[in-house]
Order: C-alpha cells, then sequence, then structure tokens
C-alpha cells in the first residue's frame, strides 16, 4: 500500500473551518475504489495544523486519486486557505491494513 501522511498548516481565521473547506475533496477521495482511508487530525499543540493519514492500495489508486477531478480542484481552491505548501511523507509499506501497537497490547 501507500501510505501517506501530510500536514496542513491553515490561515488562522480558517483553521476552524478547515474540516468543511476540506469536505468536497474529503468525501470523494474516500469514496475512490483504491483509497483504504483519508482520516484528518487537528493537532493539540497547534490548532492551526491539521494532519492527514491516508492510504492507497497500490500504485494505480495513487495514481487514479492524483489524477481524480476533485485532486485536480483541490490543487486549486484549498491553496488560499493555507500558510504554507504542505509537507508530506510518503512510503510504499506491505499490507492494507493497520498493525496491532503489540508494546501496548490491551
Amino acid at each position: 500500500m501507500i501510505f501517506i501522511t501530510a500536514k496542513f498548516r491553515v490561515k488562522p481565521e480558517h483553521a476552524d473551518d478547515w474540516p468543511e473547506i476540506a469536505r468536497e475533496f474529503t468525501e470523494a477521495t474516500r469514496a475512490e475504489p483504491g483509497c483504504l482511508w483519508f482520516d484528518w487530525s487537528r493537532s493539540v499543540d497547534d490548532p492551526t495544523e491539521y494532519v492527514i493519514v491516508e492510504a492507497f492500495r497500490d500504485d494505480d489508486a495513487g495514481a487514479a486519486h492524483v489524477g481524480s477531478d476533485h485532486f485536480q480542484t483541490a490543487r486549486k481552491t484549498l491553496p488560499p486557505y493555507l500558510v504554507a505548501t504542505p509537507r508530506i511523507v510518503n512510503f510504499k509499506v506491505p499490507g492494507e491494513e493497520w498493525s496491532e501497537l503489540g508494546e501496548m497490547a490491551v
């Protein structure tokens, strides 16, 4: 799978509205056949920072995501709400699901 995390620094005046601002993009991405997950979180240290954790089944699914109409629309509509270019970490990892954190087994 392709596993991605990215940090988005949102302009302070838009930080509380970011989930709604990104809603259409989020919903469309989650509906992609090759999307395994696409989850936003808000930093507890910086209320203007949102982190996305996303995964796609394989290279074809990743390419379909980047080539989708909703991705192209987001490239145009989301940056005006941001302070800086998002930072990203992108890796291929085996599997298609989260593993358990054995050191904290419940």
